[in-house]
């Protein structure tokens, strides 16, 4: 990434989270680190269930797998509001936007997701 990338990415208000098609966290941003509570330390090479509650795992590897394969989220990037886990394990819902990172045959090799904390 240059340099400006970097910068606006570690800048920006919302949680920006990156992971490759394994499920695998690439890129945490510092709004992340606030969120979540986790450090990037934390967070890059861990699994993305790292903030999935349990009870979603489920539906959110069935959802992540069709998009991977279609190239696209059902959701189309309208935001959602979910649960999320944090490290100090308090309730924490978010407004979170998905989208399929594609390289530049269009094949999917990841996902992006940014988010936001809600009012319960």
């Amino acid at each position: 990434m240059t340099d400006l990338h970097t910068l606006a990415l570690e800048q920006t208000a919302d949680a920006v989270i990156v992971i490759d098609k394994q499920g695998i966290i690439r890129i945490w941003n510092q709004a992340a680190e606030r969120l979540f509570e986790f450090s990037t330390a934390e967070a890059i090479g861990a699994n993305v269930d790292l903030i999935i509650p349990e009870r979603l795992r489920e539906a959110h590897w069935r959802g992540f797998s069709h998009a991977i394969e279609a190239g696209k989220t059902r959701l189309g990037g309208v935001p959602t509001r979910t649960r999320a886990l944090c490290k100090s394990n308090n309730k924490l819902y978010v407004q979170m936007s998905f989208a399929v990172v594609l390289d530049a045959s269009g094949q999917s090799i990841g996902a992006v997701a940014m988010a936001r904390r809600m009012d319960a």
